[in-house]
């Protein structure tokens, strides 16, 4: 049967689409940028695709007419205030598209809504169940707690608290309840109810077997990693103290950890499990949940993460177009250094800066300049990096945006999401000149009036540390560290 994913670039879309194909389904994926696809998924050459950005209605290409059933997985956390108008348009104009097909199923994960004072999020997620049941066809909804696997965003807000923090004066909403579900029982409903006739037209709670607090999940975390940890609720913290102390402490944006706050004061607990009456599932436990995780972050094998979604409000989701720096209003830092070391060796150290690897040479000013982003509404540098070896385009590390990761070539090019009075590019290229191999640092600023130049200027001491140190030891890191 041929099936439709939007949101294939997502973090259950990027996830899905190897299931639906070992399963022998044929897939459509409906993208905003094919290079992005093309260069992130390993899938590129076995699906079909389509680009369109579900807000601007005459991008979105023609779907196949024989399309059986579509999955929506859009998911807007935009750091937007009207990120619930910009959701119902992008639902309006996908049931545009998917009226004109002979489509009989559509399928959308939204979240468990049980309460009745539903935050903004819960309610503009109820809102696009709305939308899409006005479709020709039946609408199949899952409705998911807390999900938790490697890179979701649940499971990474719970790693930075649990792992930075020994003593917690937290607030209240910590004493909420949910039943978290694994990414792998996700996926199992997901696939399950494709296509079954009994779930047309219906909602359907999915959970896992444990009823947790959020201040449960974060002991048991605690618990797994062998970490001592003590959690102390303050019920007097206001929920926008309580955004601030989730936005520095987490990887989130502050708009994104208001939305957050705002949805954890609900309650998202299964009221039925009737799903189990047409996909009957053994789900795993949140512990074993935990487990899986790190053995997927262990194992460098994390395939998706919610960091690099583009719908975060950093970066217009045409940044590839950013491959090709500019020339012009542009001023440059160079560092060009040869070196007799393996490229091969060399070129792996590129591949690895950031995350856990740090930036090479004085990682203190990369993390105080991380720190200060963060105290002006930035992202700051604590997003790290999806997976510890590999790079795609689209990806974050710390701080930057990757746009080009070209192996092949020898060269990364990264782009900067901090705030700035400007644009900034950082380039990284094993280049050969008469027979021997160089490492070319480049970093491009363009500057948005005098401020930005005199913001290059300020830097500028700083580079000529930090740029040739950081390249010296880019060489030489492996080596040094074996003769270690």
């Amino acid at each position: 049967m041929k099936v439709l994913i939007t949101g294939a670039n997502g973090y259950i879309g990027t996830r899905l689409l190897p299931v639906l194909l070992e399963k022998g389904h044929e897939v459509v994926c409906l993208v905003r940028d094919k290079r992005r696809f093309k260069e992130k998924s390993d899938f590129g050459d076995k699906v079909s695709i389509i680009t369109g950005d579900l807000l601007k209605e005459q991008s979105i290409e023609a779907f196949p007419t024989d399309i059986d059933a579509a999955y929506y997985l859009v998911h807007s956390m935009a750091d937007d205030k009207e990120f619930s108008n910009l959701e119902a348009l992008s639902a309006h104009n996908f049931v545009q598209a998917l009226d004109k097909t002979n489509c009989k199923q559509i399928i959308f994960l939204g979240g468990i809504a049980n309460d009745d004072q539903l935050s903004k999020h819960l309610l503009s997620r109820q809102h696009v169940e709305t939308v899409l049941g006005e479709a020709r066809a039946a609408l199949t909804v899952l409705r998911a707690a807390i999900v938790i696997g490697s890179g979701s965003a649940s499971f990474e807000i719970i790693r930075d608290l649990a792992e930075k923090l020994p003593v917690m004066t937290a607030p209240r909403w910590l004493n909420t309840r949910s039943q978290p579900i694994a990414i792998r029982d996700v996926l199992g409903y997901l696939e399950g109810i494709l296509l079954n006739e009994k779930s047309y037209n219906q909602t359907f709670d999915i959970g896992g077997p444990d009823i947790l607090s959020f201040k449960d999940m974060l002991l048991i975390y605690a618990k797994v990693r062998k970490l001592d940890r003590k959690i102390i609720i303050l019920p007097f913290l206001s929920p926008k103290i309580s955004s601030y102390w989730l936005y520095f402490v987490t990887s989130t944006s502050y708009q994104l950890a208001q939305s957050l706050v705002d949805s954890m004061k609900n309650e998202t607990i299964a009221h039925d499990n009737r799903i189990n009456d047409i996909v009957p599932r053994q789900c795993l436990h949140y512990e074993e949940a935990l487990n899986l995780a790190f053995v997927k972050i262990e194992q460098n094998s994390i395939v998706s993460s919610w960091k690099d979604a583009l719908n975060l409000g950093y970066l217009h989701t045409d940044f590839m177009d950013q491959i090709k720096v500019p020339q012009n209003g542009t001023v440059e830092f160079k560092v060009n250094i040869p070196f007799e070391e393996d490229s091969e060796e060399v070129l792996n150290n590129i591949w690895a800066i950031g995350g856990n690897r740090g930036w090479y040479y004085w990682d203190w000013i990369w993390n105080l300049r991380g720190f200060i982003d963060k105290i002006v509404g930035g992202v700051g540098s604590r997003r790290g990096r999806t997976s510890n070896i590999n790079i795609s385009p689209g990806d974050v590390l710390d701080f930057w945006r990757v746009l080009l990761a070209d192996k092949k070539n020898k060269r990364l090019l990264l782009y900067a999401e901090m705030k700035l009075p400007g644009e900034a590019w950082l380039e990284f290229k094993i280049c050969k000149k008469d027979g021997k191999n160089y490492l070319s640092e480049v970093a491009t600023f363009r500057p948005n009036g005098l401020w930005g130049r005199a913001y290059w200027y300020l830097m500028w001491p700083f580079h000529l540390f930090i740029f040739k140190g950081m390249a010296n030891e880019i060489i030489s890191f492996k080596h040094k560290h074996l003769i270690a």
